[in-house]
């Protein structure tokens, strides 16, 4: 049975990276514990509280520097405004003092120059703050990756675990550098910019003030209207791209079977639904800064007249009219952009939450502290008792007990689902059994390091597996220091040396990252070659050799006759021909062995291994056996 085949009682919804499992932009997602994970994510802050507080300083610097500047350049339009009004009333000697105005602009320029120099000082340390604190915050999750069961990545996919290692950090990432300064910073402003108003007249500051109470309603009810948009939004574009990534990944399916026409009208379904609630989440955004121009003009008119009557009636110089404008202007953009914030601070701390589940994930049991290491591993295997369920209450494997000499070549076969692929996995300690021992070399293995007994094995699964790089480092994958004779050795016998000497740089090819400039079956067979160079005591194989052409596969069991000498060999087959010369040969069915022996003795006994064979080549029914 294949590899793949042999997985269906796992509980596994295993894929690759899919729309779905990408965040991406659109509708606020909070948290499901805000309090908690903010809280969490506070701690992280707080390791940096030193450069933090040093930010602080600098953001609140920088704003009070920019708050002053209005002050300044409204006693410059109060000193022109006098000596313009001196001439008009002829005034002997009344004149513009323009040098008074000239130090008043150089002073003007040194606050914005030093409000600028100290945002760029906050904005370089809390950049490198976000980074460390992000940077820590992945070395974690990649240390939890890696101490994670194999049972953690069957019920995840692939996209889901990388939008969490990538997408979800990057989020916080972002507001840490960003949404933190700017918090400071609008904070430090409405303070300051209200002290300025009340400074320059209480009247006019009240009337900014009644003004606020509408702008808040404003954007509470155009973000509260727009999000079931964004939120349909976001909904149609997951299933676009997954029409589209399912379309071209399977191009050539839909070509033979004629359904051009019927996936552009697909196509075209979902591209309508996302332009109708597309226009609509962007126009309902876009209408927020109109709406809220438009009050704040009304309250730029009530100012303006408030401001002309204090300066007519001599209680308000017309310099602080002007500054009063411009503070009130300051004073509703970071109100607007704390909101902005906030719900920024919900997508962040979602984020920080998905990666938090991460890091609280049950780990593997640990290795013992004082582990046995078989110096001269010869391959005996025994399985005593073995039982094991991928969930709870469901066993898979029933009370097996094998024994498995040195050298013995052992075929597993049997219908899908009848635990070949679990046998493995046991073995290799990808998962733990739930009752009974396993031992190599007389060896439980839960007394060895999970690293010294993976050392003992060489893999060959059905789904290849290659990196982005030449295919010589790819063969050497499992031998750090393998040298290029022993590259071209193992490649040979693997029957991969003379297709790698037909591309055009050799073993120098370097392979894309899903290795598709080269065919499946000769990424099968690099795999192989890596197996071999790694020469390991126990060699898996599983389904090995079903992506390649029957001559092909010819010329690789004559090469692993020789691999398979002086080693212990378990083989998934799914060809039942294939195996006919293995030593043993274990027929599976519900997670016991219930047949056992040689090719000939299981052939005369006539049981479920004949059928099974039998079916291959004369279709048998093999209902009533396999019940």
């Amino acid at each position: 049975m294949s590899n793949q085949q042999s997985k269906s009682s796992r509980p596994s919804v295993r894929g690759g990276r899919g729309p779905g499992g990408m965040h991406g932009g659109g509708p606020i997602e909070k948290a499901k514990n805000f309090k908690e994970s903010f809280k969490r994510l506070v701690r992280y802050l707080s390791k940096k509280r030193g450069p933090i507080l040093f930010v602080f300083f600098m953001a609140a610097g920088s704003a009070v520097f920019a708050i002053v500047g209005p002050k300044m350049l409204g006693k410059a339009t109060t000193k022109i405004f006098e000596g313009l009004q001196g001439k008009m009333m002829g005034i002997p000697g009344a004149a513009i003092d323009f040098a008074g105005i000239g130090q008043i602009i150089l002073i003007v320029l040194g606050l914005y120059l030093i409000s600028a120099f100290l945002g760029y000082i906050q904005q370089y340390v809390m950049a490198g703050v976000s980074q460390n604190i992000v940077y820590d915050m992945r070395n974690e999750v990649k240390n939890k990756l890696s101490r994670l069961p194999l049972k953690y990545f069957d019920t995840k996919t692939h996209g889901e675990i990388l939008s969490r290692v990538t997408n979800d950090i990057d989020t916080i990432s972002n507001t840490l550098q960003q949404s933190l300064t700017q918090v400071i910073t609008a904070f430090t402003t409405i303070i300051g910019v209200t002290i300025m108003m009340f400074t320059i007249s209480w009247i006019m500051t009240l009337v900014t003030l009644i003004v606020l109470p509408m702008v808040m309603v404003i954007a509470q009810g155009v973000i509260k209207r727009s999000q079931k948009y964004f939120k349909g939004q976001q909904k149609e574009i997951g299933k676009i791209n997954g029409h589209v990534e399912e379309m071209y990944s399977g191009h050539s399916i839909v070509k033979a079977f004629s359904k051009e026409e019927k996936t552009i009208e697909q196509f075209d379904e979902i591209n309508e639904r996302l332009y109708n609630v597309g226009w609509k989440a962007q126009f309902m955004s876009g209408i927020m800064m109109p709406l809220m121009n438009v009050v704040n003009n009304f309250s730029y008119v009530v100012v303006s007249v408030v401001g002309g009557i204090l300066v007519i009636n001599g209680r308000l110089a017309i310099g602080d009219v002007q500054a009063f404008i411009q503070y009130s202007r300051s004073f509703t953009q970071p109100i607007a952009q704390t909101a902005q914030i906030a719900n920024v601070m919900q997508s962040a701390v979602a984020a920080a939450e998905r990666v938090f589940e991460v890091l609280d994930e049950a780990e593997m049991i640990e290795d013992t502290k004082n582990p046995t290491v078989i110096e001269m591993p010869k391959g005996a295997v025994q399985f005593d008792g073995v039982s094991f369920g991928y969930d709870e209450g469901v066993t898979i494997i029933k009370d097996m007990n094998l024994n498995v000499r040195p050298g013995e070549v052992i075929a597993i076969v049997g219908p899908t689902g009848a635990g070949k692929t679990t046998l493995v996995n046991l073995l290799m300690r990808f998962y733990e059994v739930d009752s009974g021992t396993i031992r190599v070399d007389g060896v439980d293995i839960r007394d060895m390091t999970r690293h010294d007994l993976r050392s003992m094995f060489g893999m060959v699964l059905q789904d290849t597996w290659l990196y982005n790089g030449t295919i010589k480092e790819n063969i050497a994958y499992g031998v750090d220091d393998a040298t290029d004779e022993e590259i071209t050795a193992a490649a040979k016998i693997a029957h991969a040396d003379h297709f790698i000497r037909t591309l055009p740089d050799g073993y120098d090819t370097v392979l894309n990252e899903e290795a598709t400039n080269i065919s499946q079956g000769q990424k099968q067979l690099l795999t192989i070659a890596r197996a071999l160079l790694a020469d390991p005591t126990i060699l898996i194989l599983d389904e090995a050799t079903s992506s390649v052409d029957t001559r092909t596969e010819a010329y690789i069991q004559n090469g692993m006759i020789e691999l398979m000498k002086g080693r212990t060999n378990f083989v998934i087959a799914h060809r039942l021909s294939t195996i006919r010369d293995a030593s043993t040969i274990l027929v599976m069915n519900d997670g016991e062995v219930i047949e056992q022996g040689n090719h000939q003795y299981l052939m005369d006994k006539n049981g479920f291994y004949a059928d099974l064979y039998n079916s291959q080549f004369t279709g048998a029914d093999l209902t009533g056996r396999a019940s």
